[in-house]
C-alpha cells in the first residue's frame, strides 16, 4: 500500500512538473543561412537557464512556463530579444552582424573590455589586418594601421632590426622600444648580433599565429604593467579554437621580391670623364691625365679600359630578385568543454641582398579544457627555429651595398669565375665566396594556466610563462678574405635567455544592476631572468675545408658571462560603469627590480581614466544623426626599467698586476639610481555619425620623462669617468586622429576608408651638467629642442666665379667662406618626424575584393653619411652618383656641385650638403583577393577559398635620393638613434600570389 501511494504521488509530481515545463528548441543563423555556433541564450525572467548552439546552430531548451521570451547574445552580431508564442515550440532565428564599433572586444592587461566601456586609448588590430602580407617579420604588419606608432624596418636585410615609437622617444640613451606581450608572457627582446648589424630577436613569431594585436598607447592603459610601460606595451594574442565544428585551413604562398631602389652611379665611360677632369683640375693636364690613367690601369685588373672593355655595375651585383615562400597549416575546433588550436608555419626568403637569406619553422599549439563547472585550465605552446644567412654590417667595406663605390672599370669576377681581388675597395664577393656567418635562433614560448571561478562573480587566475630564446652565432672567414693575414679566422657564440612569470590574481565582476557594473582585478606577479653569453675566436686554420672553431690551432679569445634580474609586483585595478554611460577606471602597480638601487628598489604607479558616453544621454538619446559621442581622459606614471642589470652595480674585472691577481673598479654604484619616470596626460573624444557610416577618435597627449639615466662625468682624482645618475628631462606631445567611413555599403558592394595621421613634438626640458649641450658626431642633445638634433656645418653652395664649395660662417643668412675651419655647426633638422600616417582602403565587388595601405612620413631628415664618398665631386676615384656629373665647369655656372678637385676636399666636408628630408609616402601593402563561390566549393568539400594576389613596397614617393628614406645604418644605433644613412640596404619590394582553403 505504501509503494502504490509513493507512486501516485511521484506520478502526480511529474505530471505537475511537465505542466509547469515546455520545451523550445531552433536554429540560430547568419544573414546568410550560416549556422552560428555558439550563441548564448538567455531565458529572461530565470537567469540560470539557458543554453548556448551547438555545431549546427541548434538549440534545446527547457522553460517554467513563466518565462516568455528569449534573448540570442553572441560577439559581433546584434543582441536580439524574441517573445515566446503559445504553441510554438521550433523556433528560427537570424542575428545581424553588428555594426557597432563600440561592441568590439579589446584585450588589456589582465582582462579585456568592450569599446563601449574603455576610457582608455588602445588600438586594436585584428589578424585580418595583418595576414597574407609577405614579409618575414609581424612588426611590418602592423605599419600605418594604428595612430601614433610609429614602424620602421632598420635596412633591407631579412633580419633587420625593427623601430617602433609609441609617441615619440621617451628615453634618451635607453630603451625605446614597446613592450611585447604575447598571452600574457613578456617577451625577451633583446638584440644578440655580434656583428654590429642590429638583428630583429622577435623574427621567431609569425604573423599567421596571430589573433590580434591591441597597443597600449597611454598611460592609463600601460599602468597596469608599471615599471616596463613608459614606452607602450604591444599585446599579442594568439590564436585559440573555438566551438564548432573541426576547422582545418591551408594558406600557400609565393613571391618575389627586388630593390625599391638602387642608387644610380656612373658608368664606365661617365667615370672616366669626371676622374681624368678631377685630376686634371688638380694636378694639371699632363700630370693629371697622368695620375687618372695609372689608376684606371690598376682597377681595370688588366682589361683594356679605354675600349670599353669592362663596364660593371656593381649595383646589379650586390643586389638580386630575392624570393619569399609561405606555407602554414592549422587545425582548430572544439566543443563546450575542450578547444584547441594546432598550426605549424613554414617561411622561406632569399633576401635582395647577396648572401642574406632566411628560413623559418614555427608550430603553436593551444589548448583550453573545462575540468568541471568551477574549473578551467589549458596550455599555450609556440616553437620555432629560424636559420639566417647574413652579410657585415652597414659600416663594413665587405658589405654588399657599399660596393655601389666600386670603379666600373674593375670586373667583379675574374674570367675563370673568381671573384676579383684587385678592386678599389675590398670585393666583397670575396667575402661571399669564401666567408660564412650564420645566425641559429631557437624560440619556446608557452603557458599553462587555471581558471577557477570560486563563487558566482568571483574568479581566480593563475598562470605561469615561460620564454627561452636561444641564439647562437657561427662565422668563418677564409684565407682569402679581405685583411686576412691568420690562415683564416672562426667565431662561435651563444647566447641564452630564459625567462618565467608566475602571474596570480583575482577578478570580481559584479552586475548592479542592467546598467550599473564593477570589475575589480587584483593580483601579484613574480618573473624572472637569466642570461647567459659565451663566445670564443680562434685563428690558424689547416684550410678553409676545416671551419669549425676545434681546427683552430690559436685560440686568441674567449668571453662569458652569466646574469639575472627579477621583478616582484602587485597590481590592482578597478573600473565602474554607472548608468551604462559614466565609466571610471583606476589602477595601481608597486615594482621592486634587483636591477635599481638599493635605496631605489620599490616604484608605484598609478593610473586614473574617466570616461562619459554623452549620445545615451536624454538630450542626444534620439538625435539620429550622432550614433556615437564618447569623451574620455586618462593620467598615469609609467617607469622604464630596461637600463641594464647592472646600471646601479659597483662592478670589477679581474686584472694582473706584477705577474700577481688583482681587481680593478671598472664602474662605481649608486645606490639611488631607479627607473627613468613618464607621467601623461590623453584627452580623448570618439564619435559616430549617421550609424557609424562615419567615426573618429582625437587624441591629444602630452608625455613628460623625468630621471633620465646618463653617464655623468667625474673628477679625473675619483680614478673613474663617470657615475650612472637619473638626471634629465624630456616631453612629448601630440595630437592623433582617427576616421573611418564606410563609403559604401549594398548588398553586393563596400568600400571602407581608414585614415590616421598624428604629430608629435619631442623637446628635451633639462640635462646633466648645469644643462650642458651633449654632442655626438652630427647629433645635438640641447634643453629646447627636440631629440636629438642635426647639428651641421651650413653649406652654401658654389661660388660661380671659380667653382670653391662655400659655408655659412653662422647658419643662413651670415657671411660665406671657403675656409671650412671659420665655419659653426648651427641646428639644422629634426632626427624624427613631426607627422604620420596611413592610409587603408578596403573595396570588395561580390567575391573579389581589393585592400591598400599607405603609409607617410613628413619632418624627419636623414643625414647621408657616405655622401662624403659617392657624392663628392670626384675627390677620390670611389664611383660617384650620377648628380655629381652637375659639377660647376666654366665661370658663371650656377649648381649646388662644386668643381671637380681629385684629393681636393672641394666641399666633402661634413655639412648639411649631405642633409635631406626624409619625407616619404609609400604603399605599404596592397591585395586583390577572389573568394571562390561555395557552389563550387561544395562539390569538393571545401567550406571557402581564397586566391589572393599580394603586394608590399610597391611603390614609394620621395625626393631623398639615397637607397630608401625609411633606411638607416645598422651599425651601432648611428641609424635608428641618430638618422643617419651609411649606404644602407632599400627596403625589398614583393609581389606574392596565394591561395587559402578552409575545410
Amino acid at each position: 500500500m505504501k509503494q502504490l501511494f509513493l507512486f501516485l504521488l511521484l506520478m502526480l509530481g511529474s505530471i505537475s512538473y511537465s505542466l509547469a515545463q515546455k520545451s523550445i528548441k531552433g536554429i540560430v543563423t547568419d544573414p546568410n543561412g550560416q549556422a552560428i555556433i555558439g550563441v548564448n541564450i538567455i531565458a529572461d525572467g530565470a537567469p540560470k537557464i539557458g543554453a548556448i548552439t551547438d555545431i549546427d546552430g541548434k538549440f534545446n531548451l527547457q522553460l517554467p512556463n513563466k518565462v516568455q521570451s528569449l534573448t540570442f547574445n553572441f560577439l559581433g552580431y546584434e543582441t536580439k530579444t524574441i517573445n515566446l508564442s503559445d504553441g510554438v515550440d521550433d523556433i528560427k532565428i537570424i542575428l545581424e552582424e553588428s555594426t557597432k564599433l563600440i561592441d568590439e572586444v579589446m584585450v588589456i592587461g589582465y582582462g579585456s573590455t568592450s569599446k563601449r566601456n574603455l576610457t582608455d586609448n588602445v588600438a586594436k588590430l585584428t589578424s585580418e589586418n595583418i595576414s597574407n602580407i609577405a614579409v618575414s617579420n609581424f612588426q611590418n604588419t602592423m605599419s600605418g594601421k594604428a595612430a601614433g606608432v610609429r614602424i620602421n624596418q632598420t635596412n633591407g636585410k631579412v633580419e633587420g632590426g625593427i623601430n617602433v615609437r609609441i609617441r615619440g622617444t621617451s628615453s634618451l640613451s635607453q630603451a625605446t622600444e614597446p613592450l611585447y606581450v604575447l598571452d600574457g608572457m613578456p617577451l625577451i627582446n633583446q638584440n644578440e648580433s655580434s656583428n654590429g648589424a642590429v638583428m630583429n630577436p622577435l623574427l621567431s613569431l609569425s604573423s599567421s599565429e596571430i589573433e590580434s594585436i591591441d597597443i597600449l598607447k597611454d598611460a592609463s592603459s600601460a599602468a597596469i604593467y608599471g615599471a616596463r610601460g613608459a614606452n607602450g606595451v604591444v599585446l599579442i594574442t594568439t590564436k585559440k579554437g573555438k566551438v564548432g565544428k573541426t576547422n582545418v585551413s591551408l594558406n600557400i604562398s609565393s613571391g618575389i621580391s627586388s630593390p625599391t631602389n638602387v642608387i644610380k652611379v656612373l658608368n664606365a665611360a661617365q667615370y672616366k670623364e669626371l676622374f681624368t677632369e678631377a685630376a686634371i683640375n688638380s694636378l694639371g693636364e699632363d700630370a693629371g691625365k697622368a695620375e687618372a690613367e695609372g689608376f684606371f690601369d690598376f682597377v681595370s685588373n688588366g682589361t683594356d679600359w679605354r675600349n670599353g672593355a669592362v663596364d660593371t655595375d656593381w649595383g646589379k651585383v650586390a643586389f638580386k630578385d630575392g624570393s619569399q615562400s609561405d606555407m602554414d597549416l592549422s587545425i582548430s575546433g572544439g566543443d563546450a568543454k575542450t578547444q584547441y588550436f594546432f598550426g605549424g608555419t613554414l617561411n622561406k626568403t632569399k633576401g635582395i641582398i647577396l648572401g642574406n637569406d632566411l628560413q623559418r619553422l614555427s608550430a603553436r599549439m593551444n589548448l583550453k579544457h573545462q575540468l568541471s563547472f568551477k574549473i578551467s585550465a589549458g596550455m599555450n605552446l609556440g616553437i620555432s627555429k629560424t636559420i639566417i644567412d647574413r652579410v657585415a654590417n652597414d659600416n663594413e667595406f665587405v658589405t654588399p651595398s657599399s660596393s655601389i663605390e666600386q670603379s666600373p672599370l674593375s670586373p667583379a669576377l675574374n674570367e675563370d669565375g673568381t671573384p676579383n681581388p684587385n678592386t678599389l675597395y675590398p670585393n666583397f664577393l670575396l667575402e661571399d665566396r669564401y666567408a660564412d656567418f650564420t645566425t641559429n635562433l631557437h624560440r619556446i614560448t608557452g603557458k599553462v594556466f587555471a581558471e577557477y571561478n570560486i563563487i558566482q562573480n568571483l574568479k581566480f587566475n593563475s598562470d605561469l610563462g615561460y620564454d627561452l630564446s636561444n641564439q647562437t652565432e657561427n662565422q668563418y672567414r677564409g684565407r682569402l678574405t679581405p685583411f686576412m693575414a691568420t690562415n683564416g679566422f672562426a667565431y662561435n657564440s651563444n647566447a641564452k635567455s630564459e625567462n618565467y612569470i608566475w602571474s596570480n590574481y583575482f577578478t570580481y565582476n559584479k552586475e548592479i544592476n542592467k546598467t550599473s557594473l564593477l570589475t575589480v582585478v587584483a593580483g601579484q606577479e613574480f618573473s624572472n631572468s637569466d642570461r647567459i653569453f659565451n663566445s670564443v675566436s680562434g685563428v690558424q686554420f689547416p684550410s678553409d675545408d676545416f671551419k669549425s672553431i676545434s681546427s683552430a690551432a690559436e685560440i686568441t679569445q674567449g668571453k662569458g658571462s652569466n646574469e639575472r634580474y627579477n621583478f616582484l609586483s602587485y597590481f590592482a585595478r578597478a573600473s565602474f560603469m554607472l548608468q551604462d554611460k559614466y565609466f571610471v577606471k583606476a589602477s595601481i602597480r608597486r615594482d621592486g627590480s634587483s636591477r635599481f638601487g638599493a635605496n631605489q628598489r620599490y616604484g608605484v604607479f598609478p593610473a586614473m581614466s574617466v570616461g562619459w558616453l554623452v549620445s545615451e544621454e536624454s538630450f542626444l538619446k534620439d538625435f539620429n544623426t550622432i550614433s556615437l559621442l564618447k569623451v574620455r581622459a586618462s593620467y598615469g606614471q609609467l617607469g622604464n626599467s630596461e637600463i641594464g642589470n647592472f646600471a646601479s652595480k659597483s662592478l670589477y674585472n679581474g686584472v694582473s698586476y706584477n705577474r700577481g691577481s688583482g681587481i680593478r673598479l671598472t664602474q662605481p654604484g649608486n645606490n639611488d639610481l631607479t627607473w627613468e619616470k613618464s607621467k601623461q596626460l590623453d584627452l580623448g573624444i570618439e564619435f559616430g555619425l549617421f550609424k557609424d557610416r562615419i567615426s573618429s577618435e582625437l587624441d591629444f597627449y602630452s608625455k613628460r620623462t623625468d630621471g633620465l639615466l646618463f653617464n655623468v662625468p667625474l673628477p679625473g682624482s675619483s680614478g673613474q669617468l663617470g657615475i650612472n645618475k637619473n638626471i634629465g628631462e624630456v616631453e612629448n606631445k601630440g595630437i592623433e586622429l582617427v576616421l573611418n567611413s564606410k563609403n559604401i555599403t549594398s548588398k553586393n558592394f563596400e568600400w571602407t576608408t581608414n585614415l590616421n595621421i598624428s604629430n608629435n613634438t619631442n623637446k628635451i626640458i633639462s640635462l646633466p651638467n648645469n644643462n650642458a649641450d651633449i654632442i655626438f658626431f652630427t647629433a645635438l642633445y640641447r634643453v629646447g629642442h627636440a631629440a636629438p638634433t642635426f647639428y651641421l656645418p651650413e653649406y652654401a653652395g658654389v661660388d660661380p666665379n671659380n667653382g670653391d664649395a662655400l659655408y655659412y660662417t653662422d647658419g643662413k643668412g651670415s657671411e660665406t667662406t671657403a675656409n671650412y675651419s671659420e665655419v659653426k655647426p648651427v641646428l639644422a633638422g629634426n632626427t624624427q618626424p613631426t607627422w604620420i600616417g596611413g592610409l587603408t582602403n578596403e573595396v570588395s565587388y561580390k567575391g573579389l575584393a581589393l585592400s591598400f595601405t599607405f603609409v607617410g612620413e613628413w619632418g624627419a631628415s636623414i643625414y647621408n653619411a657616405f655622401g662624403k664618398f659617392t657624392s663628392s665631386n670626384g675627390d677620390f676615384f670611389g664611383n660617384q652618383t650620377v648628380n655629381q656629373l652637375n659639377r660647376w665647369q666654366k665661370v658663371g655656372d650656377i649648381t649646388e656641385v662644386p668643381q671637380a678637385r681629385l684629393y681636393g676636399g672641394n666641399g666633402n666636408a661634413i655639412s648639411t650638403r649631405y642633409l635631406q628630408k626624409a619625407d616619404f609616402i609609400r604603399l605599404r601593402n596592397v591585395m586583390l583577393s577572389y573568394d571562390i563561390p561555395s557552389s563550387i566549393l561544395g562539390k569538393v568539400k571545401i567550406r571557402n577559398a581564397r586566391i589572393y594576389l599580394s603586394g608590399v613596397n610597391l611603390l614609394t614617393f620621395t625626393e631623398y635620393d639615397g637607397f630608401d628614406p625609411e633606411s638607416r645604418a645598422d651599425a651601432n644605433s648611428l641609424g635608428s638613434n641618430y638618422g643617419i644613412d651609411y649606404e644602407s640596404a632599400p627596403q625589398a619590394k614583393t609581389t606574392s600570389i596565394g591561395l587559402n582553403i578552409n575545410f
